[in-house]
């Protein structure tokens, strides 16, 4: 079982997410087309377009999914456990309402994600760039986002609870209505908030970081700073 990891910072100390640890069998290849409620066990799928696929409601236990297409495709539903995803492409992929736990995304080139409503437990994002990352209304508890570039995610309205996103690239966060827990910024690498400044107060930032967030704070609050 993956440790949690606590950083020690003034005023308390932040815990750090869990990390999935995923050992994958060996995996068989898969065969035939994907069927809304399908239930895979151990399967690989390789280099496959699986753009515009129905897997709604399906589940994925100990699978290992890369170099493949998600172009529109529709998984809405559908549960991804104990996973592997690499070097997946593609726009308008569908996961609304959908459980992933103990999974790593790995280099990742995404586009207007929807997952909102979803949960996600112990997941790892590492490397790649991920455009309008639609997270509303989510769950997201001891989950990493390392070293990727995402633009304009959407964390509105949702749930986040030791989450960290060490060396990553954020341009137009929006923290609208979230609530934030162990929510650790300091190791981003560039942090531009476009709206929820005010719901932070679950989050833990540098004071580089401070100094760039000061205006919209004072702004926030109905400060005018001139001079």
């Amino acid at each position: 079982m993956a440790s949690t990891r606590t950083t020690k910072q003034a005023g308390g100390a932040v815990k750090g997410p869990r990390r999935p640890e995923v050992n994958l069998p060996e995996l068989r290849a898969h065969e035939g087309a994907l069927s809304p409620d399908g239930d895979y066990d151990g399967v690989e799928f390789e280099g496959a377009d699986l753009s515009r696929t129905d897997a709604s409601g399906a589940r994925f236990l100990e699978c290992g999914i890369s170099n493949c297409t998600l172009n529109e495709a529709r998984w809405e539903r559908a549960r991804l456990l104990d996973s592997v995803l690499e070097a997946v492409t593609g726009a308008g992929t569908d996961l609304v309402g959908s459980e992933l736990r103990d999974v790593e995304l790995l280099d990742a080139r995404l586009g207007g994600v929807q997952v909102h409503g979803a949960r996600l437990s112990r997941v790892l994002v590492r490397g790649g760039k991920i455009d309008f990352l639609n997270l509303r209304q989510s769950r997201l508890l001891d989950v990493t986002f390392e070293n990727c570039v995402l633009v304009e995610p959407d964390f509105g309205g949702a749930t986040l609870e030791r989450v960290a996103f060490p060396g990553c690239v954020l341009r137009g966060v929006e923290f609208s209505g979230a609530a934030l827990t162990d929510v650790d910024l300091r190791g981003a690498a560039e942090l531009d908030i476009a709206g929820g400044i005010g719901q932070l107060g679950g989050a833990v930032i540098g004071s580089a970081q401070l100094m760039d967030l000061a205006p919209a704070f004072a702004a926030q609050l109905g400060v005018r700073v001139q001079g």
